[in-house]
C-alpha cells in the first residue's frame, strides 16, 4: 500500500496531542502545544466549526484559547466543560456557543485571530474568558478551577476522564496515582497508589468501576481504591513467545442493540517490536470472556463510537484504523496518514448535528499528530440489500429448483 495521506482538514500553528467532539454544537475541540520551552511555538486550544460545504465536511477556525506556556497533553469532555491536562495539572475550561442575529463585529480575547476575522481587527485579551463572535456563532470560552494531579520527580498528568453521569473526573500520571474530583469544584474525592510506575490510560465504567493500565504490565478493575480483579490477557489470548505484553489504552464501548451493557477495550504492546501488536474485548470485565484481534503496527491510541459499532486506533507510524468492534477486524486502514505518532483520534457523534455533518457515510474518524495536522477519515456506507428483494430471490430460487426436479423426473408434482 502507497504512502498516501489522507486529506487535510486543518493544520494548527503548534503540535496536536488532544481531541474532542461536541454533540451539541459540532464543535471540533483540538489542542496542543509547544509547552514551556522557549521555541516560540504557541500553546493553546482551539475550536473549529464543522460545515458541510458542497457536499464535503470543512473545518475552520471559530476560537483560540491561549494557554499561555502550558501545552494541553489530553482532554476530556462533559456537556460544556472541558477537562484538560497541562503539564502536572487539570484545568477545567467551559465554553457556551450559541447564535447571534445579524453579523456583528468579532471580539478575540486570544492572541491569534481567527482565519475569518476581519483585517485590522485587534483582539482583547481578558485573564478569565474569552469571547468571539464568527458568521453568527458567538463562542465564550473561559478558565474554571486548577488543581495538580501529579506528584512525583518529573509530574505529569498523562490521562483524565469522567464518569458516565460528569459529577466526577478521574486522573492519572506518571505517580501512579489515581485521583477522583469533584465537578467542577475539584475537591479532591479519593486517591490511592494504582500501579508501580506511570499509568498509561484509565476508563470510568459502570456502577463506580475504574479500569486502569500502566506501565508495570498491569490491568487493573477498581471499586473505589478496593481491587476487584486484574486482567490477565496472555492467559485468555494467543501467546506469541515468553516476550510480555503490557497495556497501552483502555476504554470502555457500549454492546450495540438489542443487547445491553458495556465491552472494555484494551489495547496491548509487546516489550519486543518484531511481535505482533494485539487489542482485547473484555465482556463484563472478566478475564474469561476475551475477544482477540492481531496487528501488524503498533497502535498508540484508542476510541470507541458512540454506539459501540466501531473502533478508532492511532499508531505509532503515523496510521488510522477503523475497526468492527464486535468482530475486531479492519474496515478502514488509511496507513500513513500523519507523518509522525498518532496522539488521539475521536469519532462523530451519532447525536445532535453528528448525522447531518456525517452525510451519507456510515461513520467518520478524525485524527491528530505531532505533524500539526488533523485529518478526516471517512467510512463509506455500507451497501445493505432490502428484504423484499431477498424475499423475492427465496422465491425464485423455489420456483426453479421446482422446474429443474419437474424437467428432471417428469411426474414429480
Amino acid at each position: 500500500m502507497g504512502r498516501r495521506r489522507a486529506p487535510e482538514l486543518y493544520r494548527a500553528p503548534f503540535p496536536l496531542y488532544a481531541l474532542q467532539v461536541d454533540p451539541s454544537t459540532g464543535l471540533l475541540i483540538a489542542a496542543g502545544g509547544g509547552g514551556a520551552a522557549k521555541t516560540g511555538i504557541k500553546n493553546g486550544v482551539h475550536f473549529l466549526q464543522l460545515e458541510r460545504i458542497n457536499g464535503r465536511l470543512s473545518a475552520s477556525l471559530l476560537h483560540s484559547h491561549d494557554t499561555e506556556t502550558r501545552a494541553t497533553m489530553n482532554l476530556a469532555l462533559a456537556g460544556d466543560i472541558l477537562a484538560a491536562g497541562q503539564d502536572a495539572h487539570c484545568q477545567l475550561l467551559r465554553f457556551q456557543a450559541h447564535q447571534q442575529k445579524g453579523n456583528k463585529a468579532e471580539k478575540a480575547g486570544s492572541k491569534e485571530q481567527g482565519p475569518r476575522q476581519r483585517k485590522g481587527a485587534a483582539p482583547a485579551e481578558k485573564k478569565c474568558g474569552a469571547e468571539t463572535q464568527h458568521e453568527g456563532l458567538e463562542l465564550r470560552v473561559e478558565n474554571l478551577q486548577a488543581v495538580q494531579t501529579d506528584f512525583s520527580s518529573d509530574p505529569l498528568q498523562k490521562v483524565v476522564c469522567f464518569n458516565r453521569d460528569n459529577t466526577l473526573l478521574a486522573t492519572g500520571g506518571t505517580d501512579g496515582y489515581v485521583r477522583v474530583w469533584k465537578v467542577p469544584s475539584l475537591e479532591k474525592v479519593l486517591e490511592f497508589k494504582a500501579h508501580e510506575g506511570e499509568i498509561e490510560d484509565l476508563a470510568l465504567g459502570p456502577d463506580g468501576k475504574l479500569v486502569t493500565v500502566g506501565r508495570d504490565l498491569k490491568a487493573s478493575v477498581w471499586q473505589k481504591d478496593q481491587l476487584v480483579t486484574q486482567l490477565h490477557w496472555q492467559e485468555n489470548g494467543p501467546t506469541f513467545s515468553s516476550t510480555p505484553y503490557r497495556y497501552q489504552a483502555c476504554r470502555f464501548g457500549q454492546v450495540p442493540e438489542p443487547a445491553a451493557g458495556l465491552r472494555l477495550f484494551t489495547v496491548q504492546i509487546p516489550h519486543n517490536r518484531l511481535l505482533p501488536q494485539c487489542q482485547g474485548a473484555w465482556k463484563g470485565v472478566l478475564p474469561g470472556s476475551l475477544r482477540t484481534g492481531i496487528g501488524d503496527n503498533e497502535h498508540f491510541i484508542v476510541c470507541c463510537s458512540e454506539s459501540g459499532t466501531f473502533l478508532g486506533l492511532g499508531t505509532v507510524t503515523g496510521s488510522v484504523a477503523i475497526y468492527i468492534a464486535f468482530s475486531l477486524q479492519a474496515c478502514l486502514y488509511p496507513e500513513f496518514a500523519h507523518g509522525i505518532v498518532v496522539t488521539d483520534v475521536a469519532f462523530l457523534p451519532e447525536k445532535g448535528r453528528g448525522p447531518e455533518l456525517l452525510g451519507s457515510h456510515e461513520t467518520a474518524l478524525f485524527s491528530v499528530a505531532v505533524d500539526s495536522r488533523c485529518q478526516l477519515h471517512l467510512l463509506p456506507s455500507r451497501r445493505d440489500v432490502p428484504v423484499w428483494l431477498l424475499l423475492l430471490l427465496c422465491v425464485g430460487l423455489i420456483v426453479v429448483t421446482i422446474l429443474l426436479l419437474q424437467s428432471a423426473f417428469p411426474g414429480f408434482l
